[in-house]
């Protein structure tokens, strides 16, 4: 069976929004067009003369995202959840797709996708690779398919450190837009005694839940949940109070919009690690938790992204 070319068109000043949220869909086989600076760029290495035509007639004001979806997954699914991303950031966009023959594909990203250290002792491996871990190590084992989260991010890579020095023993963790469910395997592995993932996407959610049983994980200790977690009352019930640390590695607007229900399920003095947060979003993000009675305890930055660790205020009265 053939694989699914997925190409997005968005504004250049949106691109790396787009991709992150291109990265929720398929955290593999992502490669970008931006000649936004095409004619800046290119004679630090090349006479202007040698530029190809056709490249210069590609447009410098809109990046092309392209993504792949293997035959197994739903290219129906992954474009209507890229739609509903991209409409809830706002960004205008075009979605084209086309058929790519297997074997130009199937297997050809795999090889880009190895063990990868997401901390000093957390390391996620493919299931087709074999690792042998050292001394301290917690490795996960995980199926890339279409749902945010491999460790190959800076997003991720920035929570699970956060969550390393951050989970303890017998703590609870929410896991605000689980994706592939990354950081509740990574949070139960370090010690916590139950993880619970919610996502508004079906198909994270499932992945999350084969993911967790990769790893030996059953529903006793994680629980993956589809709904809002801000206007579903009837998940604010089942999910109650009383969790530690709340992960919320999604993006910046939807960190705002999830920003209520923080103090409503973290317990008092609880902590939150928030990422996918573009640097020029920072502020806007920490304002958001701010009013919601959580104080900012640390920033940590890489590549253009930056994570944000932060506690519910000590004399914070619960709405």
């Amino acid at each position: 069976m053939d694989w699914t070319e997925v190409r997005v068109t968005v504004p250049i000043k949106d691109s790396e929004t787009a991709e992150a949220i291109a990265q929720m869909v398929v955290p593999y086989g992502i490669y970008i067009e931006d000649y936004s600076d095409l004619l800046e760029e290119v004679p630090k290495i090349a006479h202007i003369d040698l530029i190809d035509e056709e490249l210069l007639r590609r447009s410098r004001e809109e990046a092309v995202i392209h993504l792949y979806i293997s035959p197994e997954e739903s290219p129906a699914e992954a474009v209507a959840y890229l739609c509903a991303r991209l409409e809830q950031e706002g960004i205008p966009h075009r979605v084209d797709t086309a058929p790519v023959r297997e074997e130009e594909w199937a297997t050809a990203w795999k090889k880009y996708y190895h063990p990868t250290p997401l901390g000093k002792r957390l390391v996620v491996c493919p299931t087709w690779e074999e690792y042998s871990p050292g001394e301290g190590e917690l490795v996960m084992r995980l199926d890339p398919g279409m749902a945010f989260g491999t460790g190959t991010h800076h997003t991720t890579r920035l929570c699970a450190q956060l969550l390393e020095e951050t989970v303890s023993p017998g703590c609870r963790v929410l896991d605000m837009g689980t994706g592939s469910g990354i950081l509740s395997i990574a949070a139960i592995l370090l010690g916590a005694r139950e993880a619970v993932g919610v996502d508004i996407d079906p198909v994270a959610v499932r992945t999350a839940g084969e993911n967790a049983a990769l790893n030996g994980i059953g529903p006793d200790r994680f629980r993956p949940l589809c709904g809002d977690l801000v206007h579903d009352p009837g998940l604010a019930r089942e999910l109650g109070e009383g969790f530690d640390i709340i992960a919320a590695n999604i993006v910046a607007d939807v960190i705002i919009a999830l920003a209520p229900a923080f103090p409503r399920y973290l317990k008092p003095g609880g902590r939150a690690v928030c990422s996918g947060i573009i640097l020029p979003r920072r502020e806007d993000v920490e304002a958001a938790l701010r009013a919601q009675g959580l104080e900012i305890l640390e920033t940590r930055e890489a590549e253009g992204w930056c994570a944000l660790f932060a506690s519910v205020r000590e004399d914070f009265q619960r709405r």
